[in-house]
C-alpha cells in the first residue's frame, strides 16, 4: 500500500472508533490517513466530530423508494471516488449487499462487539450477560456477504465482572476496540496482513484462528 494508506471510515453513530483510528494516524501509530467518513445517518454525531477534525464527511442515507441495491451502488460510487486502500466499518449499522462487499473484497474490515462467532448481529452485550458467559470482547474481521461471518483476525477479550450490566460491559469492550482496530489496520497498511483467496495471511502464514489479546479492565 502507498504510504500513508488511504482510509475510508463508515459510521452510523457517535464515531468513537473513527476517533480512535484518526488519533492513531495522527500519533504515527497507524500509517494511514482518513480521506473520507461516510454515514447512512445525516444526524450521526460522528459526522460532526469528523468535520471538527477537518476530515471530509458526508451522509448518504437511503432515499425514499430507493432499493437496497441501488443505494449500495450509490454508496460504492462515493467510496470509490475517494480511492481508498482500505474501507473500515466502525459502527455502520446497515447490512451491505453482496455486490458492495465483493467490489471491496480483501479491503473491507469491520469491528464487532463480541467474540465471534458468538453473538452475530445486535445486542451482543445483553446476550453475553443473559447467557452467563465468563468472557466477552470484540473482533476485527474481514467482511464477507455473510453477516459478521467473515474471517476474524484479531480479538480482544475481557472478563465479565459480577456487577456488570449492559452499559458497563459495553463501555469496557469499547475501550478494547479502540486498541485492536488501529492495530489490525496497521497490520494491513504495513503489509503484514493480507487477504488471499478468502484466507487472512499474517506475516506470510494462514491465520487459522484470530490473534487473541487479553485486557484487564
Amino acid at each position: 500500500m502507498p504510504s500513508p494508506a488511504r482510509l475510508v471510515v463508515m459510521i452510523s453513530g457517535a464515531g468513537s472508533n473513527l476517533l480512535a483510528l484518526d488519533d492513531a494516524c495522527r500519533r504515527g501509530d497507524l500509517d494511514g490517513q482518513i480521506v473520507g467518513v461516510l454515514s447512512d445517518r445525516p444526524a450521526a454525531l460522528g459526522l460532526e466530530r469528523a468535520r471538527t477534525r477537518g476530515l471530509h464527511a458526508e451522509a448518504l442515507p437511503i432515499a425514499a423508494g430507493e432499493s437496497r441495491s441501488d443505494h449500495d451502488a450509490r454508496l460504492l460510487a462515493a467510496v470509490s471516488k475517494l480511492q481508498p486502500d482500505l474501507v473500515l466499518l466502525a459502527g455502520y449499522m446497515r447490512i451491505l449487499d453482496a455486490a458492495f462487499v465483493h467490489a471491496l473484497q480483501g479491503r473491507l474490515l469491520n469491528i464487532h462487539p463480541s467474540l465471534l462467532p458468538r453473538y452475530k448481529g445486535l445486542h451482543t452485550h445483553r446476550r453475553a450477560l443473559e447467557a452467563g458467559d465468563a468472557l466477552h470482547g470484540a473482533t476485527v474481521h474481514f467482511v464477507t456477504p455473510d453477516l459478521d461471518g467473515g474471517p476474524p483476525v484479531l480479538q480482544a477479550r475481557i472478563k465479565i465482572n459480577p456487577g456488570d450490566d449492559e452499559s458497563t460491559l459495553a463501555a469496557r469492550v469499547q475501550r478494547c476496540e479502540h486498541v485492536i482496530y488501529p492495530t489490525a489496520v496497521q497490520w494491513c497498511t504495513s503489509g503484514r496482513l493480507r487477504y488471499q483467496e478468502g484466507t487472512p495471511m499474517l506475516d506470510g502464514h494462514p491465520l487459522e484462528t484470530p490473534v487473541l489479546q487479553d485486557f484487564d479492565l
